[in-house]
């Protein structure tokens, strides 16, 4: 499979959340905002590549009785380095994401490639499927925290200043308000319940699409 199409399959095909509905606790409690989905997509896409890179290197090396164990030992040492470079160099999206920065080591995403591809494969495929994956996790977070933010907040990038401090003198730090969803902001789409409902509609309007395809 070239990198295309395993990009293909890991951000549509075989999206971790919209198909395998895998790693839904934290895409829930951090799509609230834009700039939150952001922040936790590229620091869950990172962890992601450096342990397949890792765990690919040493599958040789693990003993079978206690792989995973293993693989959560090394998943763990990327996180704390990634939670403590946050709370050092951006710790507004540190405090914003909260737990589930550190919850990422037992994120199913992370583990569940680690178990079914990184342990069986090269160090170069191990790193593309981390990517291609954590791309894909990426993208569902980005969707939902466009939509809840846009709906419960009535803003776009708020708060993205703040994750990229250079973009401060082009982006307000509370966002762009936008027209009509500002003044009437359904502020349940930033609550859980609103993750849930905004869930279900990108859930209800993937399954419409493949339906449309396959009668086709």
């Amino acid at each position: 499979m070239n990198f295309k199409e395993q990009l293909k399959a890991g951000v549509i095909l075989d999206n971790p959340i919209f198909m395998q509905t895998i790693g839904l606790c934290p895409t829930l409690a951090t799509s609230t905002s834009l700039s939150n989905a952001i922040g936790m997509g590229v620091a869950a896409t990172v962890v992601l590549i450096c342990s397949n890179i890792v765990i690919s290197a040493l599958r040789r090396f693990i003993p079978d009785k206690v792989r995973i164990a293993a693989f959560i030992t090394i998943i763990a040492a990327f996180v704390t380095t990634i939670d403590l470079a946050l709370q050092a160099f951006v710790p507004s999206l540190a405090a914003s994401l909260g737990l589930f920065l550190p919850l990422i080591v037992v994120n199913c995403i992370i583990l569940g490639r680690a178990e079914a591809y990184a342990s069986k494969n090269a160090v170069l495929p191990s790193a593309v499927d981390g990517l291609v994956m954590g791309l894909g996790f990426t993208f569902a977070l980005v969707l939902m925290g466009f939509f809840r933010e846009l709906l419960g907040a009535g803003t776009f990038l708020s708060g993205l200043s703040t994750l990229l401090p250079f973009l401060s003198g082009v982006i307000p730090a509370e966002g762009f308000a936008i027209p009509f969803f500002n003044s009437n902001p359904m502020v349940m789409m930033i609550l859980p319940a609103g993750g849930f409902l905004m869930l279900g509609f990108i859930f209800a309007a993937i399954q419409k699409i493949m339906a449309g395809k396959e009668d086709k």
